[in-house]
Order: structure tokens, then sequence, then C-alpha cells
């Protein structure tokens, strides 16, 4: 702390190639999830997230201009993914939280994982759904039908944050269009559509 101000100081990788393999996404996501076991920290369940988003969606005033059918669409699908995805919890431990492709640097040091502000507690599904689909194919281990219901979920967020009346995001008109559509596809994909 200096003159109340917080500050930390991170180690800069330089960037090596664009693209990461998915075998090589999944092997960084393998090590990841390892060290995260490791770690005794109070986070939040992902579930907390989707709480989150159904007050977005089920409240008017936040997301007014969201037509009656998709709110309908979208809450239903939020609290019966995340019932249905939580019902286990045996098998949950600390996740990064968005693991994106955004969210992995490719380094000499190999593929690296920041910005882990976000991270909870879940099912590994529900980051490896954050990922390229080609990636889950080489987690050993991973449910596939749980990471394909991850995945509806994770759009259905995505989708209510959009809908959301101070949502700020470039092109926000093509991606509350786009959201939905991703959401049932997502649906289809797993067979819940």
């Amino acid at each position: 702390m200096r003159d109340a101000f917080a500050i930390s100081l991170w180690t800069y990788y330089e960037p090596v190639g664009s693209e990461i393999a998915p075998a090589d996404y999944a092997d960084a996501f393998i090590r990841h999830h390892a060290a995260l076991r490791q770690i005794d920290l109070d986070a939040p369940h992902f579930t907390d997230r989707v709480t989150v988003a159904l007050r977005e969606v089920n409240d008017r005033e936040r997301s007014p201009d969201l037509p009656d059918s998709d709110r309908e669409f979208l809450s239903d699908t939020l609290s019966g993914l995340s019932a249905a995805i939580s019902i286990d919890k045996g098998g949950d431990q600390l996740l990064h939280g968005e693991p994106h492709p955004g969210n992995l640097l490719s380094t000499r040091k190999g593929p690296l994982f920041v910005d882990l502000a976000t991270c909870c507690r879940g099912p590994i599904e529900f980051d490896l759904a954050h990922s390229p689909e080609e990636v889950g194919k080489h987690y050993a281990g991973a449910d596939h039908d749980l990471i394909h219901r991850c995945r509806a979920l994770n759009w259905a967020m995505f989708s209510a944050w959009r809908w959301r009346r101070d949502d700020q995001m470039p092109d926000r008109d093509h991606w509350r269009v786009e959201g939905l559509n991703r959401v049932r596809a997502a649906l289809d994909r797993c067979g819940l559509g």
C-alpha cells in the first residue's frame, strides 16, 4: 500500500505466437486446475454469478428492452441449468471463472492464464466451457455433456449482461441478438432446445 493505493507487481511474459493448440490449452487447464486444488480460498460458487444474472433478467427496470418471451427464456435457462449443473457439488473446486482465449497468454514458458478476478467454485467443466470446443476433447476425465450444459449457461449469462440497461459493450445490439442465438444453439447441442 502506498498513499492509500494498492500496488501489485506483475511479471511480464513476452508473447510468442498467437494461437494455442487445443491440446496445449487443455494441458494448461490440467496444470492450472491441479494448482487451484492446492489453494484454500473462500470463493463464491458459480451459481452466485447466475443469481446476479437472474436478477438482471427478472427485473424489468434493470433490463427494460428485453422482450417478455426472451426474458422468460433466459430466466428459465439460467435457473434450470444452474440447478442441473450444481446438483453434484462433490466435484466442485476452485476455478479460474472465465478462462476464455483472451485470458490465456502464449509465452516461452507455455500457456499461462491471467485475470483471475472471477475465481469461483464449481465443476472443472464450467471452466472448460469458456474455451474453444476442441479443448475439452483433450482434457482427460471431463464430462462432455456437462461442458455443453455449462457452455449454454455461460451464453445465457453473457446474454443477460447485454440486456442490462447500463451495459456498454461495443456492438451491444448485435450481441443481444447473437447472444440469444448462441444460447439456443448451445441448448440444441446438448439436447435441451
